[in-house]
């Protein structure tokens, strides 16, 4: 059955958002929030948030916890065309609408490649966001700042980038890859629950950045690597159970 989108607003026009439902009502306070990453293939970024979706509306059907997706700018029906920085104030207007309806409870973000990279820098300064779960996410953006144009030119073929002449300063556009630090920004996770999942066979992220990210959120944080599996964790099942399981065992309560 196709996913239900709504709008909320966000910073460059509406987001796309989709809210799972439980039936009949939350069982539990807190919102879990899906972070899709950055789309792969010709034209994808129209079906990129059907899947995330999917997996939102399992998530909420097992742990009886609110758990919505929106898709960022330039994604699905979201306005705007991709950029970084744009993302990352996206993920911010989302975090605040979830915050909004968590019935007393905190924030989980959940973020698959880039998206859980974004999440790791958003919850770095908010405390309202209880923990974080990254799968296949990069330690930092330092490759992208380095062959912007064809991060540039994968964002058109993906239908992320929609307007001839965007973006009009490359350099400035490109500025938030050396920005923004997933790294460094796992270490202000703890004493909040991190979740790291790499497959082994990762060839977009190696998996030693996966390692990198725990080694920077020290003790509590757990790394998961799942044995021949590659960067698209979204469609692996023991990915997706590793998450599950993390997920049920977070409290719902305040941190």
């Amino acid at each position: 059955m196709p996913a239900t989108w709504s709008e909320i607003p966000g910073p460059a026009g509406p987001l796309a958002l989709h809210s799972a439902s439980t039936s009949p009502a939350p069982l539990r306070p807190g919102v879990v929030v899906l972070c899709h990453g950055f789309p792969s293939g010709l034209a994808s970024a129209d079906h990129a948030g059907d899947g995330i979706a999917s997996l939102a509306d399992r998530l909420a059907a097992e742990s009886g916890r609110r758990t919505m997706t929106a898709c960022f700018r330039g994604v699905g029906a979201s306005a705007g065309d991709f950029s970084l920085q744009g993302w990352m104030d996206d993920l911010r207007a989302i975090v605040d609408h979830g915050a909004a309806i968590a019935d007393g409870g905190g924030v989980w973000l959940v973020g698959f490649g880039a998206g859980g990279a974004l999440a790791l820098c958003a919850a770095s300064d908010d405390g309202r966001v209880h923990g974080v779960a990254c799968l296949g996410a990069p330690a930092s953006f330092t490759s992208w700042s380095r062959h912007a144009t064809e991060v540039i030119d994968n964002a058109r073929h993906a239908g992320i980038i929609r307007t001839d002449g965007f973006p009009p300063d490359v350099r400035a556009w490109s500025a938030a890859f050396a920005a923004l630090h997933p790294e460094a920004a796992a270490a202000q996770i703890p004493p909040r629950a991190l979740l790291v999942v790499h497959g082994s066979d990762d060839d977009e992220v190696p998996v030693s950045e996966a390692r990198a990210l725990v080694e920077a959120a020290g003790d509590g944080a757990e790394l998961r690597v799942v044995l021949g599996a590659g960067n698209r964790l979204l469609a692996d099942p023991r990915a997706v159970a590793l998450l599950a399981g993390w997920l049920e065992r977070q409290p719902s309560g305040r941190a």
